[in-house]
């Protein structure tokens, strides 16, 4: 899988379309898709679904604000 596609799920959600770069990363059964799947269930608010999926990507909850957190995938990503 291309990280191209953890990125442009990344920017879908930036621009506003949550339902959109849910729908791509639900999909993908990646440690990537999941620590992008947790970031956008934070956004959402539901941290205890976040919490399963930083498990299922092997990374520790995030604590940090969402902004940095974004940033901090999308350089992992690049």
């Amino acid at each position: 899988m291309s990280n191209e596609t953890y990125i442009q799920a990344l920017e879908i959600e930036r621009d506003g379309d949550w339902d959109r770069a849910h729908r791509i990363v639900q999909e993908l059964d990646t440690p990537e898709a999941a620590w992008v799947h947790a970031y956008l269930h934070r956004v959402e608010g539901d941290l205890g679904n976040a919490a399963y999926w930083y498990r299922r990507a092997g990374r520790p909850e995030s604590r940090a604000p969402l902004k940095e957190e974004w940033n901090e995938i999308l350089d992992a990503l690049r």
